[in-house]
């Protein structure tokens, strides 16, 4: 459209057009409520723009509905967008089919039909999705630049201005590596020092530990921010939680620790009489279970139970409507979701007998607390909220029941990828609404990535609608997205382009969207001897890589870092978005509603923007569909496909002989082996043989089937099926 025919389109859908009874927003109402039956995002887009391509439209007469097609002047962008705005503005919402809970559909809320019955009733301007412009600098700005410059001299005019505004609530919008953390720590500094707030009446909160720590390092060189309060969410509430045990418990209470979370676990197994092994089998699908112990699978089944337990108690939601999510599903889920229910059950119970709290109670009894004791809630004149966009309803409560004169949020909703554990993109999505008089301010000059990697992840996120990210670093940055025949060579690639690449292993990433592909990196990178540290979300770690040693870790896990050179494995569509959960209660109950398309390609995003100067972009398969046409251009695409990275057999399997007596080369031929067969049967390499079970087979050198047997992770059928050829690679060493 021209510009002139967008800001017609933009007023339409925010006034009465003169020529119509409605506002266009409602007419989008009207359709999803006429509709005959329950309707997706896409089919609702192709029904507004009148696109009979679609079969659905067709074979349900849908063209002939009175509203089909009045928006198709509008590109497709612009009407996803008017329907994206109805959602985030609760006039519409998501809903899972009952017959089919991964299906979601569209509907009109309870608000939207009051809209409906009363337009008056909802007069002021819709949010519009959250569409921001570039941060405005006044001459007034200016001057007070002017006159701070021996304290804003090294920042950029946005974050000056998000330093010193007066404003009581602000909210800064903070792109992908342009210096949150900075601003957060200066504007303290600046409140302590300039404007003579009392230290002590200035409270920061962040999520992480690590966040804390470093926002605490940089404040200690401040001598007025002596006294400022640094916590994470649930480090402030434990403190005040503490401070008033004999007025909330009856006796002491204290945080639980992972032991006892696992003694709690085991207990609730044994008094439920739930056999573990057949528990496993039966929650755990074959692909997940390949490769891991049971011991690592309990531990997982037991922080799905930990994990759904908190997230009902932080949604105020009683555990016993598992019972009820579980007569919905069929046969083998709701026999699944009836066994994490007894579990839960007795993890709750237990913590309650013996005085624990985990980390949902440490909010929820605190704000208790609060809401009782309003008097003894702390007086901050500024509270400081860090990842603003992580935040869930339990923390919006916490800061509302804290009620500053003055609130600075600093988060970005291009950022926003922990919805699956109760966090909701709405809140920073709905600041202005919630705070009409505030100020936005937008952090957008990237002085992390070079030019082409910001170009990059801008094109990305174009449908976020906010400013773009601007580059400052002019260096050319080497991106590629190279394509394979399998993981197992994809793996190699990334293997052996680390050996090549000549800079300090710690400033080296391998992110992949799941556990198990880590899992599989981690035993490569072993067998190459390639020092690294692993960091998932069950194993999360603070500590940084050492000199030497590359970092692997899931993208949840490393949100905030950031490294010279960044690898993203497995960019196909079944890890972006993932098709599969390595958390199968998760996906079972309707704990929380959010849009999984949308919080991948924010994934996907986060991915990216931890590269400064090189990034690679690998997949076997089909690409992902989160890389565009757009983006596409931008990258140098390789496609390495038939071309395998390491060729140790030179002969047919079927006439496996004379291999040189090297553990390096024993190990790639089976690997090679491995490939072919999981080529021939459209498998991933892992589910033929993982890494773990070929060092094992390495390690024992079994000469007969029987010795064969009793190596880990060779089960009867994996024997039966490959055993023989197993043993003939064995014993051709010299």
């Amino acid at each position: 459209m021209e510009q002139e025919e967008r800001k017609d389109f933009e007023v339409s859908f925010i006034e009465m057009d003169e020529n119509s009874k409605e506002f266009d927003y409602m007419k989008v109402i009207r359709a999803v409520e006429s509709m005959p039956f329950n309707v997706g995002k896409n089919l609702l887009i192709d029904f507004l723009q009148g696109n009979l391509k679609n079969e659905s439209v067709k074979r349900n007469s849908l063209n002939k509905m009175p509203l089909f097609g009045f928006l198709q002047l509008y590109s497709r962008k612009e009407v996803e967008e008017i329907v994206e705005n109805l959602l985030s503005n609760n006039l519409l919402e998501y809903q899972q089919l009952p017959e089919n809970r991964f299906i979601k559909v569209i509907a009109v809320t309870e608000k939207g039909k009051r809209e409906l019955a009363n337009p008056s009733h909802y007069k002021k301007k819709l949010s519009n999705r959250f569409i921001i412009n570039e941060t405005e600098i006044t001459e007034e700005d200016k001057t007070l630049f002017q006159a701070f410059d021996f304290f804003l001299k090294p920042y950029n005019d946005e974050q000056k201005k998000a330093v010193i505004s007066t404003k009581n609530k602000i909210l800064c919008v903070a792109g992908a590596g342009s210096g949150k953390t900075t601003v957060l720590t200066k504007r303290i500094e600046f409140l302590t020092k300039f404007r003579s707030i009392n230290p002590s009446k200035i409270l920061a909160i962040t999520f992480t530990r690590k966040a804390r720590s470093e926002m605490i390092a940089r404040l200690s060189k401040s001598p007025y921010c002596e006294g400022v309060r640094i916590e994470t969410f649930n480090s402030f509430c434990e403190k005040i939680l503490k401070e008033h045990n004999d007025l909330i418990y009856e006796k002491d209470a204290k945080l639980i620790s992972y032991s006892q979370k696992v003694k709690l676990f085991n207990a609730a197994l044994r008094e439920n009489n739930i056999n573990a092994n057949d528990a496993l089998s039966g929650y755990f699908s074959f692909a997940q279970r390949a490769g891991r112990t049971s011991e690592e699978l309990l531990l997982m089944l037991m922080n799905d139970c930990c994990s759904i337990l908190e997230l009902y108690k932080s949604n105020n939601k009683n555990i016993n409507t598992l019972l009820e999510e579980a007569k919905i599903l069929d046969a083998k889920n709701s026999n699944n979701l009836r066994m994490v229910y007894r579990i839960c059950k007795y993890i709750d119970l237990s913590m309650k007998k013996l005085g624990l709290r985990d980390y949902t109670d440490q909010l929820i009894h605190c704000i208790n607390f609060f809401k009782q004791n309003p008097k003894l809630v702390p007086v901050f004149e500024h509270v400081l909220v860090d990842e603003y966009q992580d935040v869930n309803s339990a923390q919006i409560e916490l800061i509302d029941l804290l009620n500053p004169a003055s609130l600075f949020c600093v988060g970005d909703p291009r950022q926003s990828i922990f919805g699956w554990r109760g966090s909701q993109i709405k809140y920073i999505l709905n600041f202005e609404e919630k705070h009409p008089d505030c100020e936005i301010i937008t952090l957008s000059t990237n002085y992390r990535s070079s030019k082409q990697i910001v170009e990059l992840i801008n094109s990305a996120m174009e449908s976020a609608r906010l400013p773009e990210l601007k580059h400052f670093n002019e260096l050319n940055a080497e991106i590629k997205l190279i394509g394979f025949d399998s993981e197992d060579d994809e793996i190699n690639f990334v293997v052996n382009k680390i050996k090549e690449i000549d800079i300090s292993k710690n400033e080296i990433f391998v992110l992949a969207r799941t556990n198990r592909i880590i899992s599989e990196l981690a035993d490569r990178m072993k067998l190459n001897g390639i020092k690294h540290i692993v960091r998932t979300e069950e194993h999360h770690v603070d500590i940084e890589a050492a000199k030497d040693e590359v970092t692997l870790a899931t993208v949840h896990s490393i949100k905030g870092l950031e490294a010279d050179t960044v690898f993203v494995v497995g960019c196909n569509g079944l890890s972006f978005p993932c098709k599969t959960s390595e958390h199968p209660v998760m996906e079972l109950t309707k704990i929380y509603d959010y849009d999984k398309e949308d919080e991948e390609r924010r994934l996907f995003y986060v991915a990216m923007s931890r590269a400064k100067n090189r990034l690679y972009l690998t997949y076997s398969g089909k690409p992902t569909r989160f890389v565009t046409d757009k983006m596409i251009n931008l990258l140098k695409s390789e496609n390495q496909k038939s071309k395998p990275l390491v060729k140790n057999i030179d002969v047919p399997l079927t006439r496996i002989q004379n291999f040189k007596n090297s553990e390096v080369n024993l190990t790639a031929n089976l690997k090679e082996w491995r490939a072919q067969l999981a080529r021939e049967y459209n498998l991933p390499a892992y589910i033929i043989m993982h890494d773990k079970t070929i060092m094992e087979i390495i390690e024992n050198n079994p000469s007969t089937i029987e010795e064969l047997r009793k190596v880990k992770g060779i089960g009867p059928a994996k024997l039966e099926k490959y055993g023989n050829d197993i043993l003939r690679i064995l014993n051709g060493r010299a």
